[in-house]
């Protein structure tokens, strides 16, 4: 299999995750508490995949400066894309209290039910494809941790953002379509990751996966804590910790 198509595979499968939560958001009632469960898991998990997998090999390819200004690079295009995303649809990711309740209002350009959900659900998954797409044109091994988290990242997610849609009066089909496009964007991102960075030189490569590294921190702590934070309180914490190490865990059996 070429080394695009693989990296758009795995791009693709672990953004499939959207529909599964998609599905889920639509059939079954969770509660918010357990919603904001399991985002705690999936930041803690997401957490250690980016410090032990994109970080720690970056660290070994180039100097601390170049690290450093990468993921401080990732982070900061994030945070200032996140904002503008966030100044017309606050709390974009929230089920609870923060959708429109109307088709009216579902239909409004700066609603949550409508584009603000997808721009901002795809530009979490830029940086976690494009790290795909240069894990798999390395050589080495794609690792089953970073497959993991950021496919258990990317459940609550479209089951939160789901539920509040459904609320808002929108189709079953509009919200597979949207999920489904989203999932296959980032199998294109992945390809791009492999294609255009997977021959770059290491330093560069290095680079690369701090951008893409910090970018996922942002979106960690700026989504995904608030998130589960704001319904588990302390508990949010420790269901982190156990994500984290959990992804030791299955890092060490790949060993």
């Amino acid at each position: 299999m070429p080394v695009w198509l693989e990296a758009g595979f795995w791009g693709f499968a672990a953004a499939s995750a959207l529909m599964l939560g998609a599905l889920l958001g639509w059939f079954i009632r969770f509660s918010a508490k357990t919603v904001a469960y399991v985002m705690a898991f999936g930041s803690g998990i997401l957490l250690s995949a980016l410090s032990f997998e994109l970080v720690a090999d970056a660290v070994e390819q180039a100097s601390t400066v170049w690290v450093i200004a990468g993921f401080m690079g990732g982070a900061l295009v994030f945070s200032l894309i996140n904002r503008a995303l966030n100044h017309p649809a606050k709390h974009r990711k929230r089920s609870r209290g923060q959708h429109p309740h109307s088709h009216a209002e579902a239909s409004s350009p700066v609603s949550n039910g409508g584009v603000a959900i997808a721009a901002g659900t795809l530009l979490d998954g830029i940086p976690e494809s494009i790290a795909i797409g240069l894990l798999v044109a390395s050589g080495g091994k794609l690792s089953i941790v970073t497959i993991t988290a950021i496919f258990i990242s990317n459940i609550p997610e479209a089951l939160s953002s789901t539920a509040g849609m459904r609320q808002a009066g929108r189709s079953g089909g509009f919200i597979l379509r949207l999920w489904g496009g989203i999932a296959l964007l980032s199998g294109c991102f992945a390809v791009i990751g492999a294609l255009f960075f997977g021959s770059a030189p290491e330093h560069v490569k290095a680079l690369i996966s701090c951008i893409a590294a910090g970018g996922i921190f942002a979106m960690v702590v700026e989504t995904m804590i608030p998130e589960a934070f704001a319904e588990t309180h302390e508990m949010s914490g420790l269901v982190a910790a156990l994500g984290f190490v959990v992804a030791i865990a299955l890092q060490t059996l790949e060993m």
